[in-house]
């Protein structure tokens, strides 16, 4: 008997912007996009997409192409931009079967499609491209809903346009390792990702993109869909109704029924539950229905009798006199994709997949994390990050929020965003500052580089001499060693004063009065003469190290003192 195969579970992705939501509602004929916040893919939701909606849609061209339906439907999974579809996982790699990654033609692959590009590749889902906004190419006309019918009616020079988007698009793709071609040129699918040029707006090439999620699935996933004994699943979210908890979750292999008993994975072990009630979505995202059974692939809401909290991504699996088995199973799951080091930073996600996605992004910059954990960033991650070393007082929350009570914590560093490349980005930046300021803080301990011109304003001769002077460069400092032009050490500042009033330091246009032990000003210095802070070898190439941190009028200022001590050796220089 031929093994019974089950909907492909198909996620759409891409850079935010770029139409996910937009194609998967002309897909489906709905308009979820429009009534998302700012367009923004909010929640994850999914579609049940019947065979008699597939044949209804593209039955025609299927038949054009000689491909016979027999899956059964698809189960469209529409994620928020910021997912990057990654928290939708189970064991051995994607929940999705198959994707759909969506670039705007006209803007190539952006950040989060790279990143989209990473975690497909280390996943290994086959995908598909939607080469979105073909529209947007000036004088393009779409006369066809098919792209292969519209694409020889373009004038010459839409066409030239369009041909340069491509293979420029092709080159990009290909420093990905990845062999592209427009699907209608493909011979051997195995070796090249097929692209699908579209337009959400107009409609044009959404057909082709449904004829050919069919064609692939059947080809090459028919091991991967088959319907197995056990059922398996995961948990997309856990929400609250009217004081009911409900989890919101897909069951992507078997059987699950009213009263089943089912194991669900957690950081502590595993939880096990009831099903108290279930509901199933129905096709084309037209609400849910109650049902005693369902069988997978599909969307479902289920209620259980669960006393722990159940967490968004983890796995869960009907039990079936094999809870030991289970509970190894998620065990080592976990261990294997929740890895941390032994320093680093602290991560916060919403769900199992995302707090993945984010530790496999991080990795990939090297970039280590000593926790990771879903969920809310609350006062005890803000205690465990005041341990770790200065560079790693660090926080990263994706699409998680922080609880009141640290909102206003400031010797710790939170950063939180729904993107996650934009939370990469910003911490980046701040690495890179936080470098340059536990540096800089490196150097405040050197004497400060300083050049000042003496005044014609002499109060005391001597014992101390007291006479006023100009900050010509650099930052003037209590207990600096002056020296002349000559490379002669004229003596410690004991005191500054500034209007009568004691002062530390002074900075460059500063007129203050000094006072230095041990010299005599008549017999010494002279009225328009310039004196320098005095640096050691040692001293002056550790700033001419870290020269990336001083301002360029320090430079200048340390390149004068530089000229003032070469005389004595040759090795300095900047």
């Amino acid at each position: 008997m031929a093994q019974e195969i089950r909907q492909p579970i198909v996620t759409v992705c891409g850079h935010v912007d770029h139409g996910k939501t937009s194609i998967l509602d002309k897909i489906r004929g709905s308009n979820v996009a429009e009534k998302e916040a700012g367009g923004i893919t909010q929640k994850i939701s999914f579609t049940s997409f019947p065979k008699e909606t597939i044949e209804q849609r593209a039955g025609e061209l299927l038949k054009k192409f000689k491909i016979p339906l027999e899956i059964p439907g698809f189960l469209f999974i529409d994620t928020p931009g910021h997912a990057a579809f990654t928290n939708l996982r189970k064991r051995g790699g994607s929940l999705a079967d198959i994707a759909v990654l969506v670039v705007d033609i006209n803007e190539g692959i952006k950040p989060q499609t790279a990143e989209v590009l990473q975690i497909l590749k280390s996943n290994k889902t086959p995908f598909i491209i939607a080469l979105n906004k073909v529209d947007n190419i000036s004088g393009w006309q779409s006369k066809s809903q098919l792209f292969i019918e519209n694409i020889e009616k373009q004038p010459i020079n839409v066409k030239q346009v369009f041909d340069e988007k491509l293979y420029t698009f092709i080159g990009a793709l290909n420093s990905y390792k990845f062999d592209a071609e427009l699907y209608n040129k493909i011979t051997d699918f195995t070796k090249n990702i097929v692209l699908i040029p579209c337009s959400a707006r107009t409609g044009e090439g959404i057909l082709e993109i449904i004829a050919m999620l069919a064609a692939l699935s059947q080809k090459f996933l028919k091991d991967r869909i088959s319907i197995k004994e056990q059922g398996k699943g995961v948990i997309l979210e856990v929400k609250k109704e009217k004081s009911i908890n409900f989890a919101e979750a897909i069951l992507y292999d078997g059987k699950l029924k009213i009263n089943d008993e089912i194991a669900v994975a957690s950081f502590d072990g595993i939880i096990t539950a009831k099903i108290r009630s279930m509901s199933e979505v129905l096709p084309l995202s037209k609400g849910f229905k109650a049902v005693e059974e369902v069988k997978a692939a599909t969307g479902i809401k289920i209620q259980t009798n669960a006393k722990e909290e159940i967490l968004p991504g983890m796995p869960f699996q009907v039990i079936n006199n094999n809870l030991k088995e289970i509970e190894k199973e998620f065990k080592k799951e976990l261990q294997e994709e929740i890895k941390t080091d032994n320093q680093g930073i602290i991560i916060r996600a919403e769900s199992l997949g995302s707090l993945e996605a984010l530790l496999y992004l991080l990795k990939q910059k090297q970039i280590k994390v000593v926790s990771a954990g879903i969920g809310n960033i609350t006062k005890k991650d803000v205690y465990t990050a005041s341990a770790n070393s200065e560079m790693d007082k660090v926080i990263l929350g994706f699409n998680v929020i922080i609880d009141e009570e640290i909102k206003n914590e400031k010797n710790i560093k939170i950063f939180t965003n729904e993107v996650v490349y934009k939370l990469i980005e910003d911490f980046e930046k701040y690495q890179v500052n936080k470098q340059k300021e536990i540096e800089r803080e490196k150097l405040n301990e050197l004497p400060h580089i300083c050049k000042i011109i003496i005044l014609p304003y002499v109060f005391r001769n001597s014992n101390p001499a007291i006479f006023g002077i100009r900050v010509e460069g650099g930052m003037l400092k209590q207990n600096i060693e002056l020296i002349n032009k000559k490379d002669e050490k004229i003596g410690h500042i004991k005191a500054m004063q500034e209007e009568k009033n004691n002062v530390k330091e002074a900075s460059k246009g500063k007129e203050i009065a000094i006072s230095v032990p041990g010299v005599n000003f008549e017999r010494e210095l002279e009225k328009g003469e310039a004196l320098y802070s005095n640096l050691s070898e040692f001293q002056f190439r550790k700033f001419k190290e870290n020269k990336e941190l001083l301002s360029q009028d320090e430079i200048k200022t340390l390149q004068e003192i530089a000229e003032v001590k070469r005389r004595k050796s040759a090795t300095w220089g900047i």
